[in-house]
C-alpha cells in the first residue's frame, strides 16, 4: 500500500498541502510601527510575534491560523519574526506599552492596544469583536 501512496499521494499528503495561509505582512522595520498605529485609526491592526525555535510558539501560531476567519478586508495581519527582528520587537512593546512575551499577540485600535495576549492564551482572543 504505501508504495501505491508514494505512486499516487495519499489522502494525508494532499490534506497537509491545502494547509491555510493567511495574509500576512511581514513586519520587519520599526518604521511600520508608526503606520500601524496610524492605520489602526480606521482599521483594525493584529501583530503576532513568534519565536520560530519556541515549540510553545509554534503551537500557538497552528492553532491561531486554524481559528483565523477573518479577510484582508477586515484587520491587517502583521507577522514578527522576533528572533530575526529582535529590535522590531523590542520597540513594539515600547511603543505599544505591552511586556514582551513569546508568543504574543496584540490587537491595535485608534492607535491604542485594545487586546493583548501571549501563550495558549492567544487562541481566547476573538478578533470578531474589534472589527
Amino acid at each position: 500500500m504505501s508504495l501505491l501512496n508514494k505512486l499516487f499521494g495519499s489522502s494525508v499528503e494532499k490534506e497537509k498541502k491545502e494547509e491555510k495561509v493567511l495574509p500576512w505582512i511581514p513586519l520587519v522595520n520599526v518604521s511600520q510601527l508608526e503606520d500601524i498605529k496610524e492605520k489602526s485609526n480606521t482599521k483594525t491592526q493584529v501583530i503576532f510575534k513568534h519565536s520560530t525555535t519556541c515549540g510553545i510558539s509554534r503551537m500557538a501560531m497552528k492553532q491561531f491560523v486554524s481559528a483565523y476567519a477573518l479577510t484582508q478586508d477586515d484587520v491587517d495581519l502583521y507577522y514578527l519574526d522576533l528572533l530575526n527582528f529582535r529590535e522590531v520587537s523590542n520597540e513594539t512593546g515600547y511603543k505599544f506599552q505591552v511586556r514582551h512575551e513569546s508568543p504574543q499577540l496584540l490587537v491595535i485600535k485608534n492607535g491604542e492596544v485594545v487586546a493583548h495576549e501571549s501563550h495558549g492564551a492567544i487562541s481566547s482572543v476573538d478578533l470578531s469583536s474589534f472589527v
